[in-house]
Formats: structure tokens, sequence, C-alpha cells
């Protein structure tokens, strides 16, 4: 008999963060052989996180996990808990007081810096921000009025950047660059039969992008895409691929890495069909630059351009600037070098790394393995892997939670019931799974009245207004 059969009580562990990390921990904690309550915490109204906001509309079937996902928030001793934030509804400190245990899963949600000047002009934003506009995520589309609110006047800015642009540049090689410079280059009739938010959807129309220029500082052999994602960009109709053939000329290093790696040799093979494509002259065009990197971004009020350097492999082998540099025109760029995660107040945090520190998931703090404190997902290990990475890591984690518990390290207090309590207590409505399920209802009823299989709701105030219950009808 284990510690935790032993007090024939539930072990009662919060999540915080409901999205995949998050979720997975969750299934994997009622996969774990005792009986378990499991309080999904988010501060947005609604689950599943970069499944809902961080991957692209057009990708249906990578954003249809969330019914996977749903399934395990409807498991019995699951529950959600949304539109709860940390630090301003409950503190790290009083929710540890009334669970057994609580899992760090809230991501990664900042941009990594460039460090050039110019980083800062209008016309310059971050991939995180961007992607979340186009989501529909409510942080970028706030309910406030102009000259109110600095976030409603950013999202707002946004509108104005992309239908105001007719060159873009999307510094980075990996999916989300990929994602960006699609969502782009494509019309708004391209993505109609998408659940984009009808204010972004319709903002798309005005859109003026002509062409895309994507910068990669290493070369064709090292690129993060997935062959999958980058086959997608060569399918859209009417669009223009420009790769440089002499990009495309590896270097012992970069045969190396192809021989190494077959997403690698795949991606070199598909970009040297592009390259070889008889030149045809199309409206829209993304251009593909390698072994070329942005040292500055140039305007004043705006961008209007931006200083790449070559680069090249130096001794040490790493990626060094050559000194040879061009000028491209572009008024708008996207930096998607990157997500790093962020404090979450009283959670420990390692500033340098960008994580929450931990010994195999289990949490660091004051330099002394927490007896009750876990981490997983982004915030865990760093912005790595596909959504799927985040279940083995939740399992890790959740592995040694369990074991703690065998070991009496972690023991069943007989707190169940008491996290609802407190945020009664102090006037804390949570919205719940049937909350989300009218929100999903309200989304699909909208999409369907508009032609389409479902719009998102982009702003808090619809979100909850969708969530709450039906009045009963008068006797």
């Amino acid at each position: 008999m284990t510690a935790a059969e032993g007090t024939g009580r539930p072990l009662v562990v919060a999540v915080i963060g409901a999205g995949p990390s998050g979720i997975y921990a969750a299934e994997a904690l009622t996969r774990g052989g005792r009986a378990v309550e499991v309080a999904v915490i988010d501060r947005l109204p609604v689950p599943f996180g970069l499944v809902r906001y961080g991957v692209a509309p057009d990708h249906h079937a990578i954003r249809s996990i969330r019914t996977t996902l749903e399934r395990t928030l409807g498991q019995p001793g699951v529950a959600f808990y949304g539109d709860v934030t940390i630090g301003r509804d409950l503190a790290i400190d009083e929710l540890r007081s009334c669970v057994d245990a609580v899992v760090y899963a809230y991501g990664a949600g900042a941009d990594r810096r460039l460090g050039i000047p110019g980083e800062d002009l209008p016309g310059s934003l971050a991939a995180p921000e961007f992607v979340a506009w186009y989501c529909g995520h409510p942080d970028v589309h706030p309910d406030a009025p102009t000259g109110t609110d600095p976030e409603a006047d950013r999202g707002r800015a946004i509108v104005e950047l992309v239908n105001t642009a007719t060159a873009a540049v999307v510094v980075g090689v990996g999916n989300v660059a990929l994602d960006v410079a699609r969502v782009l280059a494509k019309t708004a009739d391209e993505l109609a039969d998408t659940d984009m938010a009808q204010e972004v959807l319709e903002s798309l129309t005005a859109k003026r992008v002509t062409d895309v220029h994507v910068l990669g500082r290493r070369g064709p052999a090292y690129t993060a895409f997935t062959t999958k994602e980058l086959r997608e960009l060569g399918q859209l109709p009417g669009l223009g691929l420009v790769v440089d053939p002499a990009d495309l000329e590896l270097d012992e290093a970069s045969l190396a890495a192809v021989a190494a790696d077959k997403v690698a040799a795949r991606n070199v093979a598909v970009l040297r069909e592009w390259a070889a494509r008889p030149a045809a002259a199309t409206s829209r065009r993304v251009h593909l630059h390698f072994w070329t990197r942005p040292v500055a971004i140039l305007g004043e009020d705006r961008v209007h351009g931006v200083v790449l350097e070559r680069t090249a492999i130096g001794p040490e082998g790493l990626v060094v600037g050559t000194g040879e540099t061009t000028t491209l025109d572009a008024t708008l760029v996207v930096r998607s070098v990157g997500y790093r995660g962020v404090a979450l107040p009283g959670v420990p945090y390692d500033a340098a790394a960008g994580r929450v520190p931990h010994v195999g998931g289990r949490v660091v703090r004051d330099g002394v393995v927490s007896a009750d404190e876990y981490v997983t997902g982004w915030i865990k290990r760093g912005p790595t892997g596909v959504i799927g990475t985040n279940r083995s890591d939740a399992v890790e984690t959740v592995t040694a939670l369990l074991a703690d518990v065998d070991r009496g390290v972690l023991v069943p207090a007989g707190h169940a019931g008491q996290l609802d309590r407190l945020l009664t207590g102090r006037g804390v409505h949570a919205l719940d799974l049937p909350a989300w399920r009218r929100i999903d209802a309200a989304e699909v009823a909208l999409g369907q009245s508009q032609g389409r299989s479902r719009t998102t709701l982009a702003r808090r105030s619809a979100l909850l207004a969708a969530a709450a219950p039906d009045e009963p009808a008068a006797p």
C-alpha cells in the first residue's frame, strides 16, 4: 500500500495553464492509478492555450487536437477553472495552501529579442504578438476604446501596419515564421474557410502585401521548418517562391547535416524544386534568404527598411557576419526568433534561461527542491518541440510527482473542495467546462451564420457573455 492509498484521501493537484502541457499533465494524473482531483487553472476564459492561440487558423488538423484535449477536461476528477489569474485572484502561496501539489504549465508567451538598432520602431512586431492578433487572442483584441488602453491601441496598430505594408520581412526559419509568412501572403478569401475572428478576416481584405522576405542566418540545411509546413507554402495558388540557387549549394558541414537529418534533407529537396521552377509573373511572392541576418531596422516614425548582412560559419562553428551588407525596403518586420518564458508572481524563475528552475520536473525554490511544486511544458524545457512533445514531458513530470507520493514526500492532506471555497469566498467566479462548451456553441453558431464552420470570439466581453448560462424561463 502506498502512502496516498493509506490516507484514503484523493490527491489534489492544481495545474496552472490549460494549454497542451497542462492538459497532458492532467491526463497523466488521471492515469496514475490513484484517486485524484485536478484543477486546471487558466487566466483566459477558454482552454487550449497554444492550440487555440498559437497555431495558425488555416492549420485545421493541428487545431482539431483541442477535441482530444477537451475529453481530458471532461474526465472524472478533472475540473477547468477559466478566467482565474494568479497574482490577481489568487496568490501562489494561497494556492499551495489549499492543494497537495502545483504543476506550473503556463508556457512561454514572450518573444526573444534581436538586439539590433530600430527593433522597437513602429512596424517591428514580435511574432507572438502578431500570431496572437490573427488567432483572435483577447489580449490583442481588448474591449477598451481607442486612447484608453495601450494594449487596445496596439491591436489596432497591427491592423494599420498590415494594411499599409507592401513588403514585409519575417526573421526566422521555424514553423511560426512560415505561418506568419503564409498568413501575410494569403488573401482574405483564402482564409475564409478558417475560424479566424471576423474582425481579423475583414481587416485582411485591405491587406496590400505583395512581397514577404523570410530571413535565415544559417543555410537551408539548418532550418527548423517541418517539411509538411514548407510544402504547404509551395502549394498556394498564384504565389511566387523566390530562392537563390547559390544559397542551396551545400558546404561540407551542411552536407553532413543533411545526411544526418531526414527532415533537413527533405527541406533542401523542396527548396531546390522551388529554385528550379521557371520564373512566372505573380502578384504575390515569398522570398527565402539564407545566410542572411538583419543588423539594423531603419526608420524614424516607422520602419522603412532593413539592413541585411551576409553570414558564414566561423572557425569555431558559429555564425558570423561577413561585413557584406545590403538594404531591403520594407515597412513591416515580424521577429520570429523564438519564444521566452516570463515570471509568474510567486513562482521561482531563472531569468537567464527564461524558465522555472527544476530537477527532472521538480521545482527548485531558493536552491532547494520544493516538496509540492512541479513544472512541465515550455516553461520547463524552453520553447522546443511540437505540440505532441508536451505529452511525454508531462508524463515525466507527473511520474516524478507520483513517485514523491509513493515515497511519502508528498502526502494527500484532505484538501478536497478547499480551492472552490477559497475562490467563492473572495467572489471569484471561475468558468468551468460547461461555460467553455457554451462559448464553443456560440462560436459554431456565429460561424454558421456567416457561412463558415466556426468564428472565433476575440474579445473577452464576448467570451464572457457567451459563457453565461441561459436565464431560466419565467414561470
